[in-house]
This record gives structure tokens, C-alpha cells and sequence, in this order.
């Protein structure tokens, strides 16, 4: 591939806004979902290091609803890191996402790109997008969706599609049936031309078109399903990918690698188990090592921020993430846990599938667990920030919002 100008690449990562990460909290409390650390690195960097890979790569946009001076700093230190430009687009109200990429179309245009690549920041996977762009090309359509296969009892929690097994062609598309489709769903990951805009554009026209017709026609103004949503807000999978299916236009590129999406906090902690088992394979120097004698003893994929002080008696892993300025005692085991920025953790405690929030602490000999049940709502332990748990306290399958103290043990609570 040459490095002619009509070779150029933008990325466009939609990072939602504070509505959004509702089923976050208490977790979106405190920080942007996006900037949540999944593997000790925010949510949001995954997708931006991924597109680092992109031959011309010129340019990453966020798009979201958060005040800019959220994603300052960020934007700021990943342009610098990376040696990209990242910049953070504020919409002022939702458009969809197909609605948002045509909302800023004048900034994405700017580089005169040949591709778009749009990416969902609430997705894990392995973003294979120098793979899906050379099988976009080959395709010659319009747009190319990643694909998964999943099981037939989930597939139906999301967009899915049925392709040409030959060609790859989406033949067919729709959104959370309430029948058994297909068994492969879209990944929320895509390539575009700029003919995309075009195909937006044609929907916005469709709707003022209609609403025109709808002043005269109140029968048209009962019947229509859209008749709620603006000419400017314009969703990828109903208003583009459904109508486009069949038409040669839209391919699919299937990965073979993990796939899932990040809405809980119970699957980011799952996540950063995938991420860091990845790392395993693309950034093996982000992962920490130990035997007990100078070090802690780790074991699996265990990330620790340089910062943090582990004492070399503690066993530590797998699936183990350590923030910043972290403290952790003589004799403390960390199993399947995130444990974010200046926490404290004292000797012998235990702490497993679980998430402890900034700046908490657990005292002597006490416990912070869960059955590790990624998908139920408790089933995973989670301490919001500067939660405070006494020694010899057993904390089980609960919530715990910040600023409490615990000097009793709770099993299956929600403390507010």
C-alpha cells in the first residue's frame, strides 16, 4: 500500500456521556467511564493504541457528551504518547451515531481521508482494524462491520446479522430481534468510505420529507415509528445498516478473537482479564513478574503501576490490576480484582473478584469478595471511593458507595 494523500485514515471513537453510564455508577462517580482503567490503562486507550496500528493513520476523534475539560488532560497526554493527534469533540445534543459522524463531518473530512473508522468505547476486543481494512478494500463496498459468533441463547441481547457466506455480504441486519436470527452479531466496530455521508445525508432528507408530509397527513403522523426522532438524529444500525443490508454495499469481517461489551462493572472486570491476558501477547513489558524472594509472588497476568508498594510476602494474581500509589501489606492475596489509585491494604487481608475504589482501605486480616459472577448484579464486590473496611471484616457480593465504613461483615447488600 502506498503512502499517496488519498491514503489517509481517520478514527472516530464514540465515548457516550454521564447519562450513559448509568449502570456504572458508583464507579462513573468519580471518573468518566471511558477513563475507567481496564488493565491498568483507561477503557478508552484500547481502541486509540489499536488505531495507532492503522497504516496513515492521520487523525482520532472522541465524540461524546462530557465537558471538554473531562478528556483535557487525556487528550492531551495520549497525543503526546501515541505522536497523534486525539481530539475530543463535544456534541451539544444526541444525534445518533451515525448522526454524530455527519454532525462533524467537516473536521473528519479535514485530512481528505480515503477511510473512517468508527469504534464504540464501551467494546473489549482485540481491534483487528489493519486486518478489516485490508478486507474492506478487497470487499470494494461502502462499509465493513466487525462480527463475532456467539452463542444462539445470547446472540439475541444484540445487532444481529446474517452474511453471505461466500462474499461476506450483509444480507441482513437487525437490532435485538425478539426471535432467533443469526448467530453472528455486529461488534460495534466498523470501516467507512466517505460515501457514508452520503447515505446519512439521504436518511436526515427522508425524515424532513416526511415530516413535511405529516403537516398534511395526520394518518401518517399516527402511524410513523419515527415520529419522535429528529432529521438530525440518525442511528447506524436502523436508519444505515438495516436498509443498506443486501444492497452490495455493506461486508463483514469476522474475528476469531474475544469479544464483549463493557456496560457493567462486572464485566470490566472481566476485561481487564482480557486485556491483560492481550497484553500477554502484544505488550508483555506492561505485565509485572515476581517469585517472592525481592518481589511479590505473581501469578498470571498481573499489571502494577510503578508507583504502587507491594510488600514481597503477598501473592498477587491473576487477573490483578494495581493503580497508582497503591499500598499493599505483608501476607494480603489479590485475586481477580482492580485496585484503583491510592488504596491501602493491610496484612493478611484478602481480596477477590472485586473492585476497590480511590483511596479506600482494608484493614488486618479482613475480606472483600464475590463469587465472580460477571454478568449478575452482585456478583461482583465493589468499594466506591474512600470506603473504609475495619479489621476482621468479611465484605461479600455488595456495593458500597463511597465514603462508608464497615465494621461489620455484609453479605449480598447495597450499602447507601
Amino acid at each position: 500500500m502506498g503512502s499517496s494523500e488519498d491514503d489517509k485514515v481517520v478514527a472516530v471513537i464514540m465515548v457516550g456521556g454521564p447519562t450513559k453510564g448509568t449502570r456504572f455508577r458508583p464507579l462513573s462517580l468519580n471518573v468518566p467511564k471511558p477513563l475507567f482503567p481496564l488493565g491498568g490503562q483507561p477503557m478508552v486507550h484500547h481502541p486509540i493504541s489499536a488505531c495507532k496500528r492503522i497504516p496513515n493513520l492521520a487523525q482520532i476523534y472522541l465524540v461524546g457528551f462530557y465537558e471538554e475539560r473531562e478528556f483535557a488532560l487525556y487528550v492531551s497526554s495520549i497525543s503526546n504518547e501515541l505522536r497523534i493527534p486525539v481530539r475530543y469533540l463535544r456534541e451539544d445534543k444526541p444525534h445518533g451515531s451515525a448522526g454524530a459522524l455527519y454532525n462533524f463531518r467537516d473536521l473528519i473530512m479535514e485530512d481528505n481521508p480515503s477511510h473512517i473508522f468508527l469504534l464504540n468505547c464501551d467494546v473489549c476486543c482485540s481491534f483487528p482494524l489493519p486486518e478489516m481494512l485490508d478486507a474492506h478494500r478487497n470487499y470494494g463496498g461502502m462499509g465493513t462491520i466487525l462480527v463475532i459468533k456467539v452463542s444462539a441463547e445470547s446472540a439475541s441481547q444484540f445487532g444481529e446479522l446474517v452474511a453471505d457466506p461466500d462474499t461476506n455480504e450483509l444480507l441482513h441486519y437487525t437490532e435485538k430481534p425478539e426471535t432467533f436470527v443469526s448467530d453472528l452479531i455486529n461488534c460495534g466496530v466498523y470501516v467507512f468510505t466517505p460515501d457514508i455521508f452520503n447515505a446519512i445525508q439521504g436518511v436526515s432528507s427522508q425524515r424532513k420529507d416526511r415530516e413535511n408530509l405529516r403537516r398534511v397527513s395526520s394518518f401518517e403522523a399516527l402511524q410513523s415509528a419515527t415520529r419522535n426522532l429528529t432529521t438530525d438524529f440518525v442511528r447506524l444500525d436502523q436508519d444505515i445498516l438495516s436498509p443498506l443490508a443486501g444492497k452490495k454495499q455493506l461486508y463483514t469481517y469476522e474475528t476469531m478473537d474475544f469479544w464483549e461489551q463493557i456496560k457493567t462493572p462486572g464485566m470490566s472486570l472481566k476485561c481487564s482479564g482480557l486485556y491483560l491476558a492481550q497484553f500477554r501477547l502484544t505488550s508483555p513489558n506492561l505485565l509485572a513478574s515476581g517469585d517472592g524472594t525481592k518481589n511479590a509472588t505473581i501469578i498470571g497476568d498481573v499489571y502494577v503501576h510503578p508507583s504502587a508498594k507491594i510488600h514481597p510476602t503477598a501473592k498477587i494474581g491473576p487477573n490483578v490490576s494495581i493503580s497508582a500509589n497503591a499500598r499493599i501489606g505483608a501476607g494480603v492475596r489479590l485475586i481477580s480484582c482492580i485496585i484503583l489509585d491510592g488504596v491501602e491494604i493491610m496484612e493478611n487481608a484478602v481480596v477477590t473478584n472485586a473492585i476497590v475504589g480511590w483511596k479506600s482501605s482494608i484493614g488486618r486480616w479482613s475480606r472483600v469478595q464475590a463469587e465472580g459472577d460477571f454478568n449478575a448484579k452482585l456478583g461482583i464486590t465493589i468499594l466506591g471511593e474512600a470506603v473504609g473496611v475495619e479489621d476482621e471484616v468479611v465484605v461479600t457480593n455488595s456495593i458500597v458507595l463511597p465514603n462508608k465504613t464497615l465494621n461489620v461483615s455484609v453479605h449480598q447488600e447495597i450499602i447507601l
